[in-house]
């Protein structure tokens, strides 16, 4: 039978953690880690999205007549807003809606800034998207006027009357029109969402270190 180990000394603090101290460290580590694993999800999910990039060329004539400006849109900290448009297609195949770039918003809001829009047949090339991205709004908030929100093709259908492809181009092409196209990258924001999931990750190990440093009493302490 081994002996039991004598000591010279005697240890001076003992690992006794209170029981509320595991439960608040227990739930700590299990929110930084389901955050973690959030962010980790949503960068997979910006790679993948890139990874699907599927880029679009059509030809046909842009309707000013049927133009939506999408509110609430900064290029380079200037608000602004995002200009939609549809495109009658060429041999008259119907019509696709076309986010065409951001234009700035003028000095007041009764007015809005005027797009040029090219006359006769062009070609747009850009990236096909199922959807245009859609920015938070109240649930009671409706279209009105020309100034949207968010545009969604059945409430753009309903609006115009016309026939839409069900898809949208985002459009990279240059035209003579003034308005700006440097989109974000469908990858973008990958990079942070890794760093938000390694700080929530972090906060999960912080969590229980803390439990193991403060869970080290003088021997002879009340447990909690």
């Amino acid at each position: 039978m081994r002996r039991p180990l004598n000591l010279p000394f005697k240890l001076p603090y003992r690992f006794r953690p209170r029981g509320w101290a595991v439960a608040l460290a227990a739930a700590a580590c299990a929110a930084g880690i389901a955050l973690g694993n959030w962010q980790s999800g949503r960068a997979e999910e910006k790679r993948a999205a890139a990874a699907r990039v599927q880029h679009i060329a059509a030809r046909g004539e842009l309707l000013a007549e049927h133009t939506l400006y999408l509110d609430n849109k900064l290029h380079r900290g200037r608000p602004g807003y995002h200009v939609v448009q549809p495109l009658r297609l060429a041999g008259g195949r119907g019509h696709v809606l076309v986010s065409r770039g951001w234009i700035a918003a003028g000095p007041g809001r009764e007015a809005l800034p005027a797009v040029r829009t090219p006359a006769g047949p062009v070609a747009i090339e850009g990236v096909r998207l199922a959807r245009l991205p859609r920015a938070w709004a109240s649930s009671d908030a409706r279209p009105r006027g020309r100034v949207w929100q968010n545009v969604a093709l059945e409430d753009f259908r309903a609006w115009s009357g016309l026939a839409l492809e069900p898809y949208v181009i985002e459009q990279h092409s240059p035209l003579d029109d003034g308005l700006a196209r440097d989109w974000p990258a469908p990858d973008a924001g990958v990079e942070r969402h890794l760093a938000y999931a390694l700080q929530w990750y972090s906060f999960a190990a912080l969590a229980l270190i803390l439990l193991v440093v403060l869970s080290f009493r003088r021997d002879g302490a009340a447990p909690g």
